[in-house]
């Protein structure tokens, strides 16, 4: 197929995988050579303890990416595939880096927290400076910001009625897995001596995060949802309750950092649910949860340091 651009970086944020990729797969279908960047953004890791459970998942998990678009590229036959990480302020590096591959386009996903809104405005106007476009895509959530109304076209306040909105508008064009493999080819060689840093070289320090048995990554994601689909998912509704029985998913993390696709979870959920399984039904619907409080901060940014209701605002806490 013919191309419109030569060259295009993918910036990876809360999406660390390379399966189900929407950014990558658009950015894969619009330029002949696509390269894969993180930023260790100093603005944010720069105010956290020096050993942050986080930050060593998001290190571990970089490595998985790493892996996954090496293989990706090799299948190909492209030599030198793989990830490339940078440590410092992401409004600085996203348009250095662009600048020193020579992309037409910069392609990430969706990121509604206001602070991020704010560094992807400030990187946008960097971008557009030296002719550079910057697109950005949903991909977090099964719906965001005003795909789900009510009927006078506002945004829902109440779980109930936007979860039987969500339901009522849920078709499998909305679950498809975008097919990141077939167009990889373009995956292009990264500069030399591009590697994922050590925890140490970007600052911090081991955590006991591998004591608690949360493997990272991509595959430590597919490895819980598995074991989640196999032995516990339908009996999720009456097991999720109860800490000292093994019940749910284990996957909030993976969620978090998109070391999981959400279409691929909501899939695996709405065929159960569908087929009968109530549990399935249950973790559906905690997943339109994660798509209604998305919603509530796009419409309402203000819930990042201020109660929905106002009126909460007001309630007195006891201390000590």
């Amino acid at each position: 197929m013919d191309k419109d651009l030569d060259r295009a970086l993918v910036w990876l944020r809360r999406d660390l995988r390379a399966d189900d990729h929407a950014a990558l797969y658009h950015a894969l279908r619009a330029a002949r050579q696509v390269w894969c960047a993180f930023v260790f953004d100093r603005e944010i890791l720069d105010p956290l303890p020096r050993q942050d459970r986080r930050v060593e998942f998001i290190r571990d998990s970089l490595v998985g990416v790493d892996a996954e678009l090496r293989a990706l590229a090799a299948s190909h036959g492209v030599d030198g595939g793989g990830l490339i990480v940078r440590h410092g302020s992401a409004r600085d590096e996203v348009p250095r880096l662009a600048q020193a591959l020579g992309v037409q386009a910069v392609y990430a996903n969706h990121d509604d927290e206001p602070q991020a809104l704010a560094r992807d405005s400030a990187v946008r106007g960097r971008l557009a400076a030296e002719g550079v476009a910057f697109h950005t895509s949903k991909d977090h959530v099964v719906f965001e910001r005003s795909e789900v109304l009510t009927q006078s076209g506002g945004p829902f306040s109440v779980f109930t009625p936007y979860k039987n909105a969500w339901l009522k508008k849920l078709e499998p064009f909305y679950l498809r897995a975008y097919p990141v493999a077939h167009h990889a080819s373009a995956l292009a060689s990264r500069p030399v001596g591009e590697r994922v840093p050590t925890l140490a070289e970007i600052g911090f320090a081991p955590t006991n995060l591998h004591e608690l048995r949360l493997p990272s990554g991509p595959a430590g994601g597919a490895e819980l949802l598995a074991d989640f689909l196999e032995h516990r998912i339908h009996r999720y509704h009456e097991s999720r309750d109860f800490p000292a029985v093994r019940g749910p998913s284990y996957l909030s993390t993976h969620l978090r950092f998109g070391t999981v696709s959400i279409r691929r979870l909501a899939r695996e959920a709405h065929a159960r649910m569908v087929g009968g399984s109530r549990g399935a039904e249950v973790w559906l619907s905690e997943l339109v949860w994660r798509d209604f409080y998305h919603q509530i901060l796009h419409h309402h940014p203000r819930v990042v340091g201020h109660a929905f209701k106002p009126e909460y605002e007001r309630i007195r806490w006891e201390h000590g």
